[in-house]
């Protein structure tokens, strides 16, 4: 008889602090013959909540441990375990290359260990751009349709895909808090980070008239409030009078390039937990 195969497995967990925890959690690996390769821990010491994230290999399915973990853990305790397969990212986007083809660019040189089953875009600009890298392509148009029917299209689309995440490489489009709830804590976003000072359209112009003298990115989940998700990446690069609005905007895409890679990364690798409006991201 053939021996199980050793899979390699991530797991989170976030509980209501007390003594004796990491014990409790490494002692029951230990007792069913995982091999430990990563850990790391975290109290919250407002609330006293316990964040943990261990990476172990093992033979033992993940809803054994799961299961035993719960009486072992507060009754509160969210527990989540994850295996080392890759992950299916849809694209969505619009006219802007710069994200979207950096993503494109890391997927095809394995920097980001992720499938692309789709991209999805409410224009057609980026179709070549989609195509040199023989990825498929979904034009759902915008124009001259509410939000809600354009929504509903794209939706139809999904619901034939297999995906764990969404990322809007850029994507100009606000989603509903309707289309939002569908999927939590599985859309990410990028935008500038001169919100909520300058709102709307032409935030470049606005900040080389204001001199302002940083410029950065966020990278976000996506939830029903308006560009106030948990964040999680986020980064800065200084600026002086002698940017004009164009050099801001070329360095304002560079760092969110960076930044939504930076998260994207995070995500995947299953280094977040999120408590309120926070993510506790393990390095």
């Amino acid at each position: 008889m053939s021996s199980k195969p050793i899979s390699h497995e991530v797991l989170l967990i976030r509980c209501t602090d007390r003594p004796g925890l990491i014990h409790s959690i490494t002692g029951l690996l230990l007792e069913k013959g995982c091999n430990i390769v990563s850990n790391h821990e975290f109290v919250e010491p407002i609330d006293s909540v316990f964040f943990m994230r261990t990476e172990f290999f093992g033979t033992i399915p993940s809803e054994e441990i799961k299961a035993r973990l719960a009486g072992l853990l507060p009754e509160d305790a969210w527990i989540q375990i994850h295996s080392g397969k890759k992950q299916k990212v849809i694209l969505f986007a619009t006219k802007e290359t710069h994200c979207l083809g950096d993503i494109l660019l890391r997927h095809r040189s394995g920097e980001l260990e992720i499938d692309i089953p789709l991209v999805i875009a409410n224009h057609k600009e980026l179709e070549s751009l989609v195509n040199d890298f023989h990825l498929p392509f979904c034009y759902v148009g915008s124009d001259n349709i509410s939000r809600e029917e354009h929504e509903s299209q794209i939706l139809e689309i999904l619901t034939k895909q297999e995906f764990d995440y969404i990322v809007l490489a850029k994507f100009m489009r606000i989603l509903s808090k309707e289309f939002v709830a569908h999927f939590p804590e599985r859309i990410v976003n990028i935008h500038h980070s001169f919100l909520p000072a300058f709102i709307g359209a032409n935030p470049y112009q606005r900040a080389y008239e204001r001199g302002v003298k940083l410029i950065g990115a966020t990278a976000h989940f996506v939830t029903e409030s308006l560009d106030e998700g948990p964040i999680l990446a986020q980064d800065v690069v200084p600026v002086d009078h002698s940017f004009t609005k164009d050099k801001l905007k070329l360095h304002g895409r560079d760092i969110e390039k960076v930044v939504l890679a930076r998260a994207m990364r995070y995500v995947l690798e299953h280094r977040t937990i999120t408590w309120k409006n926070r993510v506790i991201i393990f390095r």
